[in-house]
């Protein structure tokens, strides 16, 4: 026979301190643990949901980034017309041509310096994005130095709010709307007209060409046709794969620093389990001679002290993740390190990640509560039955 769990339960209850301590120590750890798992996938979905399954993107070939990329005019001109691309019901190419440049911009309030993605837009990159609605003002007026600010940059760059005036490239931006991508990169952007800005840097080239081409076979062939042209030096990509590459340089650091304090802190958090179930041995040595005396098998002790232990991470790590989904509300800004550029996300919280922050809390459980529960099933009946 088994011993009831609801023993192991009564014995957590009659050590409320000590039991609220460890499990306090378990929630701390699995609140960082779930913490950093959560940046680093509110990174990745900024990123990736910035791309469409349905557009190609065409870089330079050697290009890692948009802002490293450059594509000459009549290279461009050859891009757009590709066969596979979608035509609208006006009988024109879903497509366009795209400049981006960094600016540097003071932060709100500190003036701390920081770089901004302006992007050269064309007629067409408002379909090509759908996501991206308009939250405040107006569109950029084509041919004007116009700009439209994403939220998260008028939020927390100076002179980005609506009616304000950006001077960069020697001349006046004049901000005449906000734009919200329901969390993309593009809330870290600034769009201008394409022409307006290649004019304003002395630019000739563009950064990209984006193509809205859904179906598969159709993007494999002009892949393939594209990057063969011998009158072309260009990789074509998923936009939406391009962007996943984006984050995993940043997303990848993010989890292996996170996962090292993880497990240095989880160190403690299981000493701190060790201790308090060694301290239950040593005080219940009689009840677990008795109930050896019983016929309880070292097994079934073995199991009632693992089971007590596994508790204590099972709320710890409740806790912790329920702690944890509260950094949903938070959205920070750093630099992506691809681009060099400012860059807003927030903390997601998915159920794979609460699983994976749960197990971790369990596995400090068994850790801490293993070597004593090893002693506690090896106690000898005599000894245990004699112990004062």
């Amino acid at each position: 026979m088994a011993i009831p769990i609801s023993y192991s339960f009564h014995n957590l209850g009659a050590r409320k301190f000590t039991a609220i301590l460890t499990a306090g120590g378990m929630a701390l750890v699995t609140f960082v643990f779930g913490a950093v798992l959560m940046l680093a996938q509110g990174l990745e979905r900024t990123l990736v949901d910035t791309g469409s399954p349905d557009n190609a993107i065409v870089l330079r070939g050697s290009a890692e980034t948009e802002v490293s990329s450059v594509i000459d005019r009549a290279s461009a001109d050859i891009i757009e017309v590709q066969p596979e691309v979608d035509y609208n019901a006006q009988g024109d190419a879903i497509a366009a041509k795209e400049a981006l440049v960094l600016v540097t911009f003071p932060k709100r309030g500190t003036g701390k310096p920081t770089n901004v993605v302006v992007r050269g837009v064309g007629p067409h990159s408002k379909t090509l994005r759908p996501k991206i609605r308009l939250i405040a003002g107006r569109y950029f007026s084509p041919g004007s130095r116009e700009v439209v600010a994403g939220k998260s940059i008028a939020e927390r760059i100076a002179g980005t709010s609506l009616g304000e005036t950006l001077n960069f490239a020697l001349t006046d931006w004049h901000v005449v709307g906000i734009m919200d991508s329901n969390g993309t990169a593009f809330d870290s952007e600034l769009w201008a007209d394409s022409q307006q800005l290649m004019s304003a840097f002395r630019r000739t080239n563009y950064s990209t060409v984006i193509l809205r081409t859904p179906a598969k076979n159709s993007f494999e062939a002009m892949k393939k046709r594209l990057e063969g042209d011998p009158r072309l030096t260009v990789q074509v990509k998923r936009e939406i794969a391009f962007y996943k590459e984006q984050s995993e340089v940043m997303s990848k650091f993010i989890r292996i620093l996170g996962l090292a304090m993880t497990i240095f802190f989880s160190a403690g958090a299981i000493l701190g389990a060790m201790v308090t179930m060694y301290t239950a041995v040593a005080s219940r040595t009689q009840e677990i001679g008795t109930l050896r005396a019983l016929g309880f098998k070292k097994w079934d002790i073995l199991a009632a002290f693992l089971a007590e232990s596994l508790m204590l991470g099972f709320v710890g790590g409740g806790a912790g993740i329920v702690a944890s989904s509260f950094l949903q509300w938070l959205t920070i800004s750093t630099i992506n390190w691809q681009s060099f550029s400012e860059l807003a996300f927030g903390f997601e919280l998915t159920p794979a990640i609460a699983v994976y922050a749960g197990g971790f809390a369990l596995i400090m459980g068994l850790l801490g509560g293993l070597l004593p529960a090893w002693r506690a099933a090896n106690l000898k009946i005599v000894d245990a039955l004699r112990a004062t």
